[in-house]
């Protein structure tokens, strides 16, 4: 028998990081030599009590390493991690102190063959703009009336090397988006009324961290579950409700599927020209109405933002946040956003006119709205009133540069719309803000609950102000 003695591997007893030990205390109940104890000193860093290891009592057994659900708080002495973290360089910055800043890969505009039409239903349009938009990430949970949308993604993205991830809820979604967006990638959400409701904080988050997204939201009755009849309940939610704070996004708002694959298309561009979530709002027939759609002479391959925390060594000194615990540094990210918010206004108001070069009565509607509208002015000037739609592309920033032009002209404005007022309120509110002081007389069509405004009963109501007159 060989008298060598075989050296025995010595076992690695236990590191504590005390900035990462949230204090649970399992390291505690899993050491059988009771090595490891509460400090019972909050960590200034932290907030919580961190244990403390006997090293003398340690047998090295590994226990406590297992046990430990923080990936740095106790780990193996002879494992050291390399910290590169350090402190953005003011408010606004996105880049780690002291690192170069990663070189930006630009889009690419693909060209595309003409096609022949196709006739398809108003999400799959979406659908549709956001793959040619470069979109190859998913998120959603499914609610009526736009479910279809994400139901042609889950069938496409797989086959597209993209990604399709059915969220356990919607609270979910948008902090996934976060996450997928603040890696610099294209990708976007489905929803409905109530689901675009629990959403708002992480949108409002998405705001104050500079996070790209597309939320395509098809806007059905409420409040509350209500139904899944079309109605425009969300107006003031993307113009005034965007979660807590200083919160703004650019809002589109199609009329037809053309317009619903043309405006994602759009909101991709638009969200990552000025890092921010867009919406596109759609109503419930407008969902699921089917129309004809040309597709574009080009697709998009994305690139990658200098500002992406992408996961690679390029790009890891990158800090995405929206947290600014000092009021100063908070207060000036604030007129930071201003700034970018006034250039949104300047920049992206969208809007579309019918019949206004002599109009004497003028309609203001978006989405299926706006189509009734147009029926209407057809059977007014039949009866010889001078009728026109201005239609508001862009729900925010209301446009109302176009508008000011025919407000100094008109005798009446007439706002047709699904809601109890949303869109009024935007257009007073942008006129107010505008300056101006003498109004023609304005008044309104509306319809609750499911219910659109009908050609019928929209001329007869505004030939029922004439008569009044």
């Amino acid at each position: 028998m060989s008298s060598a003695v075989q050296s025995k591997k010595v076992r690695p007893k236990p590191y504590l990081q005390p900035e990462y030990c949230k204090g649970c205390g399992r390291c505690i109940a899993a050491c059988p030599v009771h090595a490891i104890e509460k400090t019972g000193e909050v960590n200034p860093d932290t907030g919580y009590i961190p244990v403390s290891v006997n090293l003398e009592l340690c047998t090295a057994c590994g226990m406590c390493i297992e046990s430990c659900p923080e990936p740095y708080g106790l780990h193996p002495d002879d494992v050291r991690y390399h910290w590169e973290l350090q402190e953005p360089e003011g408010p606004t910055a996105s880049q780690a102190a002291g690192r170069p800043a990663p070189k930006e890969v630009p889009a690419v505009r693909i060209p595309l063959p003409p096609t022949e039409p196709l006739m398809i239903k108003g999400t799959y349009a979406s659908a549709i703009g956001a793959l040619l938009a470069g979109c190859r990430h998913f998120f959603g949970y499914p609610i009526t009336p736009s479910t279809e949308g994400a139901e042609l993604m889950a069938k496409v993205l797989p086959h597209l090397g993209g990604a399709f991830m059915q969220a356990v809820s919607e609270v979910a979604t948008v902090n996934h988006i976060y996450g997928c967006g603040g890696a610099g990638k294209p990708c976007m959400t489905f929803t409905s009324s109530p689901g675009f409701s629990l959403m708002l904080e992480g949108i409002s988050y998405m705001i104050g961290a500079e996070v790209p997204g597309v939320f395509v939201n098809i806007m059905r009755g409420g409040p509350g579950l209500g139904n899944i009849a079309p109605e425009q309940s969300d107006i003031k939610l993307a113009c005034r409700g965007l979660g807590h704070g200083n919160t703004h996004a650019i809002t589109l708002a199609p009329a037809d599927p053309q317009e619903m694959l043309d405006l994602t298309m759009l909101a991709f561009e638009l969200s990552f020209k000025y890092r921010q979530p867009v919406m596109v709002f759609g109503d419930g027939y407008l969902g699921q109405m089917t129309g004809k759609v040309c597709l574009p002479d080009h697709m998009v391959q994305p690139g990658i933002p200098d500002w992406a925390v992408y996961g690679d060594a390029e790009h890891r000194g990158n800090l995405i946040a929206s947290i600014q615990l000092s009021e100063k540094d908070l207060e000036e990210f604030n007129i930071y956003l201003n700034a970018r918010y006034q250039e949104m206004v300047e920049n992206e108001q969208r809007s579309d006119l019918f019949r206004c070069e002599d109009v004497e009565v003028l309609l203001v509607a978006a989405n299926t709205p706006a189509r009734m509208a147009k029926g209407a002015i057809r059977t007014l000037r039949e009866k010889g009133i001078k009728a026109g739609l201005f239609r508001p592309i862009t729900f925010w920033p209301f446009p109302i540069k176009s508008l000011l032009p025919l407000v100094s002209k008109v005798r009446r404005i007439v706002v047709v719309e699904a809601s109890p007022g949303h869109l009024e309120d935007e257009m007073r509110l942008a006129l107010s803000h505008a300056g101006v002081e003498k109004l023609p007389e304005i008044r309104n069509v509306q319809r609750y609950g499911g219910i659109l405004p009908q050609s019928e009963e929209i001329a007869e109501a505004i030939l029922g102000m004439e008569v009044m007159a």
